[in-house]
């Protein structure tokens, strides 16, 4: 869901073909377990959509009138022409605003086989009209390290087994969980991949981000702190991890000025 098409096919096979309780399976990118959210929740959320078909591929965020923040993995081998932003509907099928993608720009430093530095941000041609069914998302500018009652959305799978999207977009509440104890709950060569440019959350057995999840919101305290990158769908019980985005947030700005 949020890799270049080939390593998605090769990690989606990789997990489906393995024993759900191994701790060794392998992660991918990826709601299980949702919440339907309420009327003017999440007005920053966005799917993105293929231009030729308009087949949800991933989540976002609205930062400012022009770009949203996604994932690495959903623009890498993409072009502006092929991914259109659909913003202001929870419903994938009913409402909402289309805006055509104009430029990409992908972090310099993303690694698309250790997903490292996964941010992107796209610019769509069309200006998003700010209402309360739109909104710009407030970046988070502080390391956070252990928190409560956070939030992640997306109209991702339900389940592994499942291969449709919800249409009406899901929600689950995570608890954000110490590097520490994240890189312990995972096994070679996977905690390596946890350093402080990720902050990972943790969920019930059942819930957790699943395959369509990929580039959504990671809320706390009403600011974005991470942008969701891989884990072992679909709500296992191993964490999910997302780009920590206090850590990119200088570059964000950056790139999206214009």
């Amino acid at each position: 869901m949020f890799k270049s098409s080939a390593l998605v096919a090769c990690l989606f096979l990789a997990v489906a073909a393995a024993s759900p309780v191994l701790k060794t399976q392998q992660p991918d990118g990826r709601i299980a377990g949702g919440i339907d959210a309420e009327e003017g929740q999440f007005p920053y959320q966005v799917s993105l959509r293929t231009s030729s078909n308009n087949a949800h591929f991933c989540g976002g965020s609205v930062l400012n009138n022009r770009w949203i923040i996604t994932a690495a993995s959903c623009a890498q081998g993409k072009v502006p022409a092929g991914i259109t932003v659909m913003a202001g509907s929870k419903s994938l099928t009913r409402g909402g605003s289309y805006h055509q993608v104009d430029r990409i720009v992908v972090h310099p430093n993303f690694d698309e086989f250790t997903l490292s530095n996964d941010v992107s941000v796209m610019r769509v041609r069309n200006p998003f009209l700010l209402s309360q069914t739109i909104m710009a998302v407030q970046m988070s500018s502080e390391y956070v390290s252990i928190a409560y009652g956070a939030l992640v959305s997306g109209w991702g799978r339900r389940a592994m087994d499942n291969p449709t999207f919800p249409d009406w977009l899901q929600y689950v509440p995570v608890n954000i969980i110490s590097n520490t104890e994240c890189k312990v709950r995972f096994e070679a060569p996977y905690d390596g991949r946890i350093n402080d440019n990720v902050i990972c959350s943790s969920s019930p057995m059942g819930r957790g981000t699943c395959l369509g999840d990929a580039g959504g919101p990671l809320l706390h305290g009403g600011e974005l702190q991470g942008v969701v990158s891989w884990g072992i769908p679909c709500g296992m019980g191993f964490p999910d991890v997302f780009a920590r985005v206090s850590n990119h947030r200088a570059w964000v700005l950056v790139h999206t000025m214009v």
